[in-house]
């Protein structure tokens, strides 16, 4: 009855004072270890107890001198476990050679013993990530510990492994971090350990949101859609514009439509983020197409640079024969092949590594690498072709002559070049800077506008073709309101 009513002072205590929510969760504590000690009798060999109250779960386990045992079993609750030594721990008590240990996991405590008594020296929010737990040695002359404590802490809400864990103890008035250390930990669980027993949790710290982060927002709601209609008209005059037979813009295409796509679930997810997060499944599968359209469109960025290489290569031969070798049958295969091969992999290998708290790539276990290792091969290889070629152009424009036009034609032959390894990835190169996220974001949502101006603005085929079709679209009009 004393446990439950404890239970009942933690619930009810959401307009009470910090001294006061302190005050009474040490009492509660208290309370429950001298109500505890009372289960703990002699024993020759070794006993238990156990019992489940909804503000409380308990396990004692008692041992005495004669006990066979070379070591107790792990004690466990609902969402938490702990491992100690109580065989030595007898031994070292000479006089009765028995020892007792209470293991109690509250299921209300933090209501009282708040995750904000944590005090650190950054700026964070605090939460609690487990049940609070207790660890005492009743009716134990010698409690002293031979060895330090492991607890396993299951996880009570969803955690992101980028985010800051502390395995805590209460202390009075705060949680503590002195002689408790973090072991490991995943999704699921935490294990901790400890030099000493007492009241213990394990707490989360995250970062405030910041200006930047609001700023980051705006960026992404304007930049993005900005750059998905550049996408779409680069589509269209993909789709409706007459080519040069040696143009090949199946890469171009590809590319295009692995982006958009990749872009637009991306801004839908992120803007409906609340509703899609609680359907795990839903969010897991997001988070697998996601990983495939983001890498389809790197390869299919690689593929562009190596029709890039070849062109440039040729450069006394802008139409290249050798760019009819690549079909675009095949390119389709290996564009979207290599992509799709990586993600069945990584599923396979890993299930549960999609679907984290953002419908993204979970980070642990290095599954994170299933996207950033072929990333930063295809931006290494663009890298080194992209140095080739501009020795190639380089070279090339230092051995001709007078040629006034074929200057020209080389020199904006140069131009978009630099700017189409704008559209080859190269503003992904900045995500491995922290500082540089701003940029980041403006180039990388805007490969659409690149590939826009790139291959149709400074194309002049399409724009002859865009004048005629604006003339006839005009004269049609005039004709039809005459």
């Amino acid at each position: 009855m004393v446990l439950n009513t404890s239970g009942e002072i933690s619930e009810s205590s959401s307009s009470v004072s910090s001294a006061e929510l302190a005050f009474n969760g040490n009492r509660v504590l208290k309370a429950s270890e001298k109500l505890l000690s009372t289960l703990v009798k002699p024993t020759d060999t070794h006993d238990s107890v156990s019992f489940t109250l909804a503000a409380v779960e308990v396990k004692i386990f008692m041992v005495g001198p004669s006990v066979t045992l070379d070591k107790i079993p792990q004690l466990n609750t609902t969402n938490s476990s702990v491992d100690i030594d109580l065989i030595e721990i007898a031994k070292n008590n000479n006089e009765t050679r028995s020892a007792a240990v209470a293991f109690m996991s509250y299921n209300t405590m933090e209501n009282l013993l708040k995750p904000d008594f944590f005090n650190t020296s950054t700026n964070t929010n605090k939460t609690m990530m487990s049940t609070v737990i207790s660890v005492t040695l009743p009716k134990t002359t010698n409690s002293k510990l031979t060895k330090p404590v492991n607890f396993t802490l299951k996880h009570i809400r969803d955690f992101e492994t980028n985010d800051s864990l502390s395995c805590v103890y209460w202390n009075i008035s705060e949680w503590i971090v002195d002689g408790c250390s973090v072991l490991e930990t995943n999704n699921s669980y935490t294990v901790c350990s400890c030099d000493h027993l007492s009241t213990f949790a394990l707490i989360m710290q995250t970062s405030r949101p910041s200006e930047s982060n609001s700023l980051m927002d705006v960026l992404n709601l304007v930049c993005v859609p900005v750059g998905l209609v550049f996408f779409s008209l680069a589509l269209l005059t993909f789709a409706l514009c007459q080519w040069s037979p040696g143009v090949n813009n199946v890469a171009r295409i590809n590319l295009c439509v692995s982006l958009l796509l990749a872009h637009l679930l991306l801004l839908l997810t992120q803007q409906f983020l609340s509703l899609i997060r609680p359907h795990q499944v839903l969010c897991a599968v997001i988070s697998g197409v996601l990983h495939f359209l983001f890498l389809s469109g790197f390869v299919w960025m690689f593929i562009e640079a190596v029709l890039l290489f070849i062109c440039v290569k040729n450069l006394s031969q802008i139409s290249s024969k050798r760019r009819g070798v690549l079909r675009s049958g095949f390119l389709c295969v290996i564009g979207y092949t290599v992509a799709l091969v990586v993600v069945a992999v990584s599923a396979g290998v890993n299930p549960k590594g999609y679907g984290s708290e953002k419908c993204w790539i979970k980070m642990d276990k290095g599954f994170n690498w299933s996207f950033q290792g072929p990333v930063c091969v295809i931006l290494a290889l663009n890298m080194i072709l992209f140095i080739y070629i501009i020795i190639s152009l380089t070279s090339t424009l230092k051995n001709l002559n007078a040629e006034v036009s074929h200057m020209k034609q080389t020199k904006n032959m140069t131009f978009k070049t630099l700017a189409q390894f704008v559209v080859l990835g190269c503003s992904w190169i900045l995500g491995f800077w922290k500082e540089l996220e701003i940029p980041f974001l403006i180039l990388n949502s805007q490969q659409g506008t690149f590939m826009f101006l790139v291959y149709c603005v400074l194309n002049d085929q399409v724009r002859h073709q865009y004048r005629q079709s604006t003339r006839k679209s005009s004269l049609t009009y005039f004709i039809l309101k005459g």
